[in-house]
C-alpha cells in the first residue's frame, strides 16, 4: 500500500498544484492532461466531461498515473499510480464548481455532462 501519510506527500495532495492525469489510449498510447484535483483522504478526485477521450480511455482501462509537483519546490514531486475505483455522476456540476473555487477560477459549470473520477492510489513513486 502507498504511504499516503508521508508529510511531503500530504503537502502535495493538499496543495493547489495542478495534476497531470495520464490514461491509456485505445492503441496503448499514453494520454496526459493537466487537471484540477481534490484529495479527500481516500481518493484523488477529478471532474471530467463524458464527451472527451480521457473518459473513454478510463471506461476501457481504469489504470491511471498522476504526477503532482510541490508548488514550493519543483524538484519535489509524487507520481501516484492506481485505478479509477468509481465514477460518480455530477449532473449539476457541483464538483466542478468546488474545484473552480479551490483553484480561484471564476469559471463555473457550463452544462456539459460531467462525472467525478475517484482514483484509489496503489503506489507512489517520485522524489518526495
Amino acid at each position: 500500500m502507498a504511504d499516503l501519510n508521508n508529510p511531503k506527500v500530504q503537502k502535495i495532495l493538499n496543495s493547489k498544484a495542478f495534476a497531470h492525469l495520464a490514461t491509456i489510449g485505445a492503441k496503448g498510447e499514453p494520454n496526459s492532461s493537466v487537471m484540477w484535483f481534490l484529495w479527500d483522504e481516500e481518493y484523488i478526485k477529478f471532474t471530467h466531461t463524458t464527451e472527451r477521450q480521457k473518459y473513454q480511455n478510463i471506461k476501457r482501462d481504469p489504470r491511471v498515473a498522476i504526477t503532482i509537483t510541490d508548488p514550493d519546490d519543483p524538484y519535489t514531486y509524487a507520481e501516484f499510480r492506481g485505478v479509477v475505483d468509481k465514477v460518480e455522476e455530477d449532473p449539476t456540476g457541483a464538483f466542478y464548481n468546488t474545484l473552480a473555487e479551490k483553484y480561484g477560477s471564476s469559471s463555473r459549470y457550463r452544462g456539459d455532462p460531467r462525472v467525478v473520477l475517484c482514483v484509489m492510489v496503489d503506489r507512489i513513486l517520485g522524489y518526495v
